[in-house]
C-alpha cells in the first residue's frame, strides 16, 4: 500500500498505527542485507505509534499522514539522531535541530523509522561511495539503486516503509527512483525548505520525495511546502492542494522531446520511455519535438559549479568544530589529515576539482563559463515551456548498471545525469515516473514543468502512472 492507502487503513480502524509500524521494522531488519539503513529508531518510532493509537482512541485530531512510518536520508537532520551523511568524517555525529521538511511530515503524523544509506555527502550516482558500504537494488542485488539517495530508494522498492526522503542536487531523487521503479520528485527550487539538509551544493540542493505513487508524491509536497524563515530561499507562496486538484490531461495539450536527450534510436531505455508517452498521445496530447542546445553542456557545467560549491561547503568539516578529527600536533596537519583520512575518494576529487575551479587565473576560464551556461539553458527551458507544457526525456540513459561496473571510471558515472541535470541547474520541477522495465528492469520517464508547475507535472505524470499501472519487482 502506498501512504495515502496505509493512512486510510488506519484511520479507519483496519490496521493500528503500532501494527503498520512494527511490520515495517520487521521489513527492515528482513531486508537488511540490501544496505538500504544506516540505523534504526525502533523505540522512538514505537512510541510515535502508540501515541497516534491513543489520539485515535480519543478522538483527537490527527494529521493526514498519520500512522503511516517514512524513512530520512542521513544528510537531512533529526534532533536526537545522527545525521552523518555517510561519511566516517561525521561518524556518530547526532543532530541538535530537526529539518523542517522532517518537522511538517512529523507534525502531520507521519513516524520516521531510520536513517537511510547513501553516497558520501551526496556525491554519486550509485550508492556505491557510502562509508559503510553499497546498497543493493531490491530488482536485482547485483545492480545498484542509483544514487545518491540510494537507501531511501532501496528502502521504498522493497516495501519497508511506503515513501522516504532524499535530496536532489543533479537527480538524487530521480534517478534512484528510476532504477528502483518508483516515483521520484525535486520540486521547483525553494519549494521544500532547505533548513536541516547538510549542504553540497546550496544553489541546487532540493529534498524531495521518492514514493510510490504520484498520489503520494502530490500529498507529500503539500505537507512539506511553503516559505520557512529559516531558509530565505523558499517560495512566497502557500502551498497548493496539488493531491485535490490535480488538472486533468486534455487534448492539444504538448509534450516536448528535447532532441539532445533522444539521440540513441536504437536505445531500448529510450523506446520504454517513448512508448510511456502513448497513453498521452490516445488523449490528443500533441508530441514535438524541440531544440535546446545548451544541454549538451549539461555535464561539464553541472560538475563545476557544484564542486565549486561543494568546496566551499564542506570547507566546514575541518576536525576542528565537530566531526571526527585526527591525531596531529600542528593545526595545518590537523586540516590536512582530517579531510584526507576521513572523506572518502569522491568527495576530495570534487573539493579538488571545485577548488581547481575557484582559484585566481582559472575561474574565469572554467567557473564563470559555466554559469553562463546555467544562464543560457534557463532561458531555453523557460522558453521552451512556454510552448509546451511539460518536457519529456528518459530519466536516465542506461537501466541500472552492475555494482562495481563504473565506480573506477568516474566520467562513465556521472554521465548517469546526464538528463537530470538540466532542471537541477536551472531550478525547474521535475518528476521520474515509472515508464515499464526494459530486460526485467525499471525504466523511468522524466517530465520536467516551467517553474511552480507542478500541478502540470503531477497531472501529466499521474495519466502516465494511471495507463501504465505500477511496477511489480
Amino acid at each position: 500500500m502506498d501512504a495515502t492507502a496505509t493512512a486510510d487503513a488506519i484511520r479507519t480502524g483496519q490496521r493500528t498505527a503500532t501494527d503498520v509500524v512494527t511490520s515495517a521494522l520487521e521489513r527492515a531488519a528482513k531486508h537488511n542485507g540490501l544496505g538500504a539503513f544506516l540505523s534504526l529508531q525502533a523505540k522512538p518510532a514505537q512510541a510515535m505509534a502508540a501515541r497516534v493509537d491513543a489520539a485515535f482512541k480519543n478522538g483527537d485530531a490527527v494529521g493526514p499522514l498519520a500512522g503511516v512510518p517514512f524513512a530520512v536520508k542521513d544528510n537531512i537532520s533529526q534532533a536526537g539522531e545522527t545525521c552523518g551523511c555517510a561519511s566516517k568524517l561525521l561518524s556518530g555525529f547526532v543532530s541538535p535541530t530537526t529539518a523542517t521538511a522532517v518537522s511538517r511530515l512529523i507534525t502531520a503524523g507521519a513516524i520516521p523509522i531510520g536513517r537511510t544509506n547513501m553516497d558520501e555527502f551526496g556525491m554519486g550516482s550509485s550508492g556505491e561511495n557510502s562509508a559503510f558500504g553499497p546498497t543493493q537494488n531490491p530488482w536485482d542485488k547485483t545492480r545498484v539503486p542509483g544514487g545518491s539517495s540510494s537507501g531511501s530508494a532501496a528502502a521504498v522498492a522493497a516495501g519497508v516503509v511506503p515513501f522516504a526522503l532524499g535530496s536532489d542536487t543533479g537527480g538524487s531523487v530521480r534517478q534512484p527512483a528510476s532504477f528502483c521503479g518508483l516515483v521520484g520528485l525535486k520540486p521547483t527550487y525553494g519549494r521544500i525548505s532547505r533548513s536541516g539538509l547538510v549542504a553540497f551544493a546550496s544553489s541546487l540542493d532540493q529534498i524531495g520525495p521518492i514514493s510510490t505513487s504520484c498520489r503520494d508524491a502530490a500529498l507529500l509536497l503539500r505537507i512539506m511546502s511553503g516559505i520557512d524563515p529559516k531558509d530565505t530561499t523558499t517560495l512566497n507562496d502557500a502551498p497548493a492542494d496539488w493531491l485535490e486538484t490535480l488538472p486533468a490531461v486534455e487534448p492539444g495539450q504538448r509534450v516536448g522531446l528535447p532532441r539532445q536527450c533522444w539521440t540513441a534510436p536504437d536505445s531500448p531505455v529510450a523506446a520504454v520511455a517513448r512508448a510511456a508517452l502513448a497513453c498521452l498521445v490516445e488523449r490528443g496530447v500533441q508530441v514535438v519535438t524541440v531544440d535546446l542546445p545548451s544541454l549538451e553542456l549539461a555535464i561539464p557545467a553541472y560538475y563545476l559549479l557544484t564542486s565549486a560549491e561543494a568546496s566551499s561547503n564542506l570547507g566546514r568539516f575541518d576536525g576542528v568544530r565537530f566531526g571526527s578529527r585526527a591525531k596531529t600536533d600542528t593545526l595545518d596537519a590537523l586540516y590536512k589529515d582530517t579531510r584526507s583520512q576521513f572523506f572518502g575518494p569522491e568527495v576530495q576529487r570534487r573539493i579538488l576539482l571545485g577548488t581547481y575551479a575557484l582559484a585566481a587565473g582559472y575561474a574565469q576560464d572554467h567557473y564563470d563559463k559555466a554559469t553562463a551556461v546555467r544562464a543560457k539553458m534557463r532561458a531555453e527551458i523557460s522558453a521552451v515551456l512556454k510552448t509546451v507544457d511539460v518536457l519529456a526525456m528518459p530519466t536516465a540513459p542506461t537501466v541500472a548498471f552492475r555494482l562495481g561496473e563504473k565506480i573506477c571510471d568516474p566520467v562513465s558515472m556521472y554521465l548517469s545525469d546526464v538528463f537530470t541535470t538540466p532542471p537541477s541547474l536551472t531550478g525547474h520541477p521535475a518528476i521520474s515516473v515509472p515508464a515499464g522495465l526494459c530486460e526485467g528492469l525499471p525504466v523511468g520517464l522524466q517530465l520536467v514543468g516551467a517553474h511552480q508547475a507542478e500541478a502540470t507535472l503531477l497531472g501529466f505524470a499521474t495519466a502516465i502512472e494511471d495507463a501504465r499501472g505500477s511496477l511489480k519487482g
